[in-house]
This record gives structure tokens, sequence and C-alpha cells, in this order.
């Protein structure tokens, strides 16, 4: 519905339907840069891996950017709370225009985890503050709730687009289009947002503010030594070396949690964490984010790799997965207001994603493209209806004053439960696939050939694996059924990975129980009794 262009009421909207007009076209702009280039990279990353070779980095790809933007999301939610979100913005969207093009220019695969990192610093500082300026822009919730159906609609409309544009890109121009696609929509956000988005300060401090940067180190010191620990858990066992990254991992743990409950201006807000209102929230935030992740990033190497697609049929297969995302968003701000109790859509969320993870896995790769397509949109549809019902609890359960960091933190937390479930699902991917090769091999009595067949990006280059057909056919095997046998391989794996993304959601239905009741409605919002 669009917002009345009657008089304003400051008291509901800060500026006149105009001038939040132009300032929300900015913040969805916003919205579609972080959007376009969370989807479009997934469908190109199987192509980027089998031209730049390095499979053992192909987590890293979309990880650095998580641990990037896990770090600076809540330092820029609570700063965006004290001195106003406008600068922040600003400069997060230059700094993430210019990572792109670095990512654009990338010769090897280090190059572009570093790039990606640059990138996710600028993408945290957006996550963080883009969805706490339209609470600033709206204090009413109800009209806020609309105007979030604007944001949201941009930015589906950029997950829409993403897959299938990142297809179409990397099989017909290159995988490096679909990171200059981002200096358009940069461009013309940071025109926006500088002319149009009015500099607000709620909290005022005559105090100087201490920026918590050794929080930040050590939080991203934890991340780093932590995804380390999972990758090579399932390769090295207990080792020398991750005995040595767990206890690195839980002594930076523990410092961290030490140390900020000493800070004035906390990184990770303890209290706010440990808050039983709030936890459950969190928890779910991690395990959401956990779920999409693990699909966004893994399926398309499945279709490519496992099942011999083309970018571009993968990129329109996973495209429902992020348009139900959309549709979920919507559909949950539209009916969240007709509702007794809020909380029920998550139930439903969950469930619905839990179902269609599980769908996938139980596929087999030759079902009709519209089976493949149902399956990515009901499980988009459940996560959509999850991920906008925990903003809205979280905001309403807080005080306004807490309000963006308790934004920035759901965020965040959901960035890392995608950094663990996109880990997670490589490291038993990459542990399964070459236990799954050297089985297979064994059983062909060409173990020799292991090097060959050792990483899946030989799987979606298919000059590649037409080469080593020819040479194993003149060695006397069955090259054919050998690469098909890689392919089980490949396929058997990333099942696992995405039975472990659905236990997620079926976990989170679980926690669903614990959210306190929360009713939004009829430009009133409320915890209820139950």
């Amino acid at each position: 519905m669009t917002p009345s262009i009657a008089a304003h009421d400051p008291s509901r909207q800060l500026l006149p339907f105009r001038e939040s007009l132009l300032a929300m076209v900015g913040v969805a702009f916003v919205a579609m840069l972080v959007a376009l280039d969370q989807t479009i990279v997934g469908t190109a990353l199987p192509r980027i891996v089998a031209e730049l070779k390095g499979f053992d980095l192909y987590a890293w790809v979309a990880t650095s950017y998580m641990l990037a933007s896990v770090v600076t999301i809540p330092i820029f939610g609570r700063l965006g709370d004290l001195f106003g979100r406008k600068p922040f913005l600003l400069a997060a969207i230059m700094v993430f225009t210019v990572a792109s093009v670095l990512c654009g220019f990338a010769a090897n695969m280090l190059f572009l985890v570093i790039a990606r990192g640059l990138q996710g610093i600028g993408g945290g500082i957006l996550i963080g503050t883009m969805f706490a300026t339209v609470a600033d822009l709206f204090p009413d919730p109800k009209l806020r709730l609309r105007w979030l159906v604007f944001v949201t609609s941009a930015f589906g409309l950029a997950n829409i687009v993403g897959p299938t544009l990142g297809g179409v890109l990397t099989q017909y121009g290159g995988w490096r289009l679909v990171f200059f696609v981002n200096v358009p929509i940069g461009l013309i956000s940071l025109l926006f947002v500088y002319r149009f988005l009015p500099h607000l300060r709620h909290a005022r401090t005559s105090a100087p503010v201490r920026l918590d940067w050794l929080g930040a180190l050590v939080l991203a010191v934890t991340f780093g030594a932590l995804q380390l620990l999972i990758e090579l858990l399932p390769k090295e066992g207990l080792s020398t070396a991750t005995v040595v990254l767990g206890s690195v991992t839980a002594l930076c743990a523990a410092t961290l949690a030490f140390w900020e409950k000493r800070m004035d201006y906390p990184i990770v807000p303890v209290d706010m964490l440990l808050d039983r209102k709030l936890a459950a929230l969190f928890a779910m935030s991690v395990l959401g984010g956990f779920a999409l992740f693990s699909l966004v990033f893994y399926v398309p190497l499945l279709f490519q790799g496992g099942y011999a697609m083309s970018p571009h049929d993968s990129g329109m297969l996973i495209t429902p997965l992020l348009l139900g995302t959309t549709i979920g968003s919507v559909v949950n701000n539209r009916i969240v207001t007709r509702i007794r109790r809020a909380n029920g859509i998550m139930y439903i969320g969950f469930a619905l994603s839990a179902l269609a993870s599980l769908s996938v896995v139980a596929l087999r790769g030759n079902e009709p493209h519209l089976v493949w397509m149902a399956c990515m949109g009901i499980s988009g549809l459940g996560l959509g209806l999850v991920g906008t019902s925990l903003t809205i609890c979280s905001q309403q359960i807080v005080s306004r004053d807490h309000l963006g960091a308790a934004t920035a933190l759901l965020q965040s937390l959901r960035t890392f439960g995608g950094m663990l479930g996109t880990v997670m699902t490589g490291a038993l991917l990459g542990h399964l696939y070459t236990r799954g090769v050297h089985r297979s091999l064994d059983s062909y009595q060409a173990t020799q050939w292991f090097k060959s067949f050792a990483s899946p990006e030989l799987l979606v280059d298919r000059q590649e694996q037409a080469a080593l057909i020819n040479r194993l056919v003149s060695a006397g095997h069955a090259g054919d059924a050998m690469m098909s046998s890689a392919r089980d391989a490949l396929v058997v794996s990333i099942h696992v990975g995405l039975a472990v993304a659905a236990t997620a959601a079926l976990i989170g239905l679980g926690l669903a129980w614990f959210v306190p009741p929360v009713r939004v409605g009829y430009g009133e919002a409320e915890t209820i009794q139950p």
C-alpha cells in the first residue's frame, strides 16, 4: 500500500511524503547493492574457482566477506545510534564499490578473497545501518512496516535478478562482470543518499566515545580461528594444528566476553545477547543464516558440478530461492498487523524451509526444472517469513535507544550463521568428496589418477573434463564412468551439507517457542502476555 500523501505527523514520520520517498529510494538502492552481490556471486562461484583454481578457498570467497561484515555490523550499528547513519552509509557505498572493482580484476583466488574481505567491510556497514535508518525515519511501527515493504521489494528485485543475471553474465560475458555490475548501482545509491537522506542523531553525549577496536580484533581472530578449525578438523582430526586453533578460539571467546562487559560501547553487547527476551531471536537468526547461505553458495555447485548444468540454467533454478525470501518478507509485513501473535509466522517459516531443504536432498537430478524451482521457492518463502519476523519482534521488544544496536546484532548474527553454514558445508563437502573419489577410483583400480580428480573444480570445467576423459580412455580406463562416479561423490557430499542446513531450520522451529509473544497492529506494538 502506498503511504498517504497527506500532511505528515512527525510522531509517525519525520519527513513529508515526497522527502520520505526520495530518502527511501536511496535506502532501496543500498538494499539492492547488498542483495545483488549476495546472490549474483553464488551462481558465478563454481566458474570462478574453475578458472582461478584453488578450490580450498571456495568457502573463503563467501566467508571473508561475511567475516569482515560480521565485525563491522555491530560497530557501525552502534555508531549510527550515536552520530547518525548518513556519513557511514556514504563511506560504506564508496568502499563497497571500489572493492567490487578490485574483485573483478582478481588474478588469483587469494587476491579475490582479500578483495571480498574489503567488500565485506562496506557491506557490513550497509547492513548495520540501512534497516535502522527506516526505523529512524518512521517512528510509527505500522507506517514503518509499509516502508519496509518498499525496501524489501527493492531487495527482492535484486534477489530475483541476481542468480539469473549471474548465470547469464558468467556464461556469455565472463564471471568478472558479476562484480563490475555493482558499480552503476553504487554510484546511483551514493547520489540519492547524499542528496536526500537527512543526517539524524538520536543519542547525544558530551563524553568521548571509545571505539572497541580491541573487541573487533578479538572477534575477527575468534571467527577466523573457528573457520580454520572447522575446515581442518574433518581432514586432520585431533592434530597439533586443530588443538591450537581450538585453544585460540576458546581463549579469544572468553577474552571477548570478559572485555565486552566492561566496555561502554561494546562490539558485542553481551548483556543484550543474554537477554532472555531476545536470546531465542538471536539464536534463530544464526540458524536462519546457516540454512540460507548453505543453499545460496552450494546449490549452484550442486547444479553445475554435480548435475552438469550450465551457469545460466543454474541461476534460473536458484532464482526462486531468493524470490521466495522476498515474497516471504512482503507477505509477513502484510499479515503481521492482522494476527494476534506475530510469533506464529516463525513456526511456519522454519517448517517450510526445513521441508524444502530435505526435498532437495531427496531429489536425484533428473527431475523437471519446475520441481527444483518449487523446492527452492518454498525454502526461500520460509526463510523470508523468518527473517522479517525476527527484525520486527526484536525492534518491538527493545527500547528505542537500543533499537539500532539490537537490529545490527540480529543482522550480524544472521551473517555469522551464514559463515558457519558456508564453512561447515564446505568442510563436509571437501572431506566427503575426497573419500568418495578415493573409493570410486579404487573400485576402478585407478587410484594413481586421484590427483586429477582431487578438486571438484574439475566438474565445472567441461573442456578439462573432456581432456581428462581422453587421457583415461587412452590409458585403458572407463573415462566416462569414472567421471560420472566423481559427480556422484560431489552430489552425495553436498546433500549431507544441505541435510545439516535442514536440521538447523528444525532447531529454529523449536526455538520459536521461547520467543515472548509480540503483537504489531494498527499503529501500536506491544509484547503481550501468554
